[in-house]
């Protein structure tokens, strides 16, 4: 291989690492503080060596100083799309800690091993077992499929800044977290509202028989009934979350095309 070819076929590949790369540190399940960091590395070299011999060779990379912005675009385009994806996980802790803050359970949050923070009773759980449907219907299979056909609708001579600058980046990045906010009101809305029945229930208790302590017989009453809900509605937390799969690869798809669009 010659100079020239080398000189060409480096920086062309750093490219496409840097957005794959981008992209596992934080797409869910691939961003895992449990997976080992040099295997992180070892998986985004190897992803990017598929894509690169793939695309790699038919884009054009300036060879001058713009070098530095088509890195940053190649960055910026990893986080996003994998920002994109992970805003579908977030939505199940969401709606956990919306259920253990009406169930009273809000102050025992436990440290979760997959992002290292403070993460509610319900939503540890439910996340756990988003992550064990996803793997068993080979979502990381889907994740990867997506990033790597994310080439066909933004190559490496892209306008990634233009979009940015036009707004329909931000718009659909606000109007994707607004939609997984709502989504996950929706998922927590059975046991939420079967709190505030308990509550209004407790409130009359209280006024018609003072003599109950509604304090003392409220906070078990309220995990008891919570619990009883949460192991009736377990069975369709399956379809639950294959919806939210759904709509999570819907949003990716809506994102390849505003970005093909730029």
């Amino acid at each position: 291989m010659t100079t020239e070819a080398i000189m060409q076929v480096v920086p062309a590949f750093m490219l496409v690492l840097c957005r794959i790369s981008a992209f596992i540190v934080v797409a869910p399940v691939f961003s895992s503080r449990n997976i080992p960091g040099p295997f992180k590395a070892g998986m985004s070299v190897f992803i990017a060596l598929l894509v690169f011999l793939t695309v790699g060779f038919d884009q054009p990379v300036p060879s001058d100083a713009t070098y530095i912005f088509s890195v940053l675009k190649e960055i910026l385009a990893g986080l996003v799309i994998g920002y994109t994806a992970s805003l579908f996980f977030t939505l199940i802790q969401t709606a956990g800690t919306l259920i253990d803050i009406q169930m009273g359970l809000g102050i025992a949050n436990i440290l979760d091993p997959v992002s290292g923070v403070s993460a509610p009773l319900f939503g540890n759980l439910k996340y756990m077992m988003m992550i064990l449907v996803f793997l068993s219907i080979n979502g990381h299979h889907y994740l990867l499929g997506a990033i790597m056909n994310s080439y066909k609708w933004l190559p490496l001579n892209n306008t990634f800044f233009q979009g940015i600058s036009e707004g329909r980046l931000t718009e659909f990045l606000v109007r994707t977290f607004a939609d997984t906010f709502l989504l996950a009101l929706q998922i927590s809305a059975p046991i939420v509202v079967a709190m505030f029945i308990t509550d209004f229930g407790l409130g009359l208790l209280a006024r018609t028989a003072p003599q109950y302590n509604v304090f003392v017989i409220g906070i078990p009453l309220k995990i008891l009934i919570g619990l009883t809900l949460l192991i009736l509605l377990m069975p369709g937390f399956t379809t639950l979350f294959q919806i939210v799969f759904d709509r999570m690869f819907d949003a990716l798809e809506k994102l390849f095309v505003i970005l093909k669009t730029t």
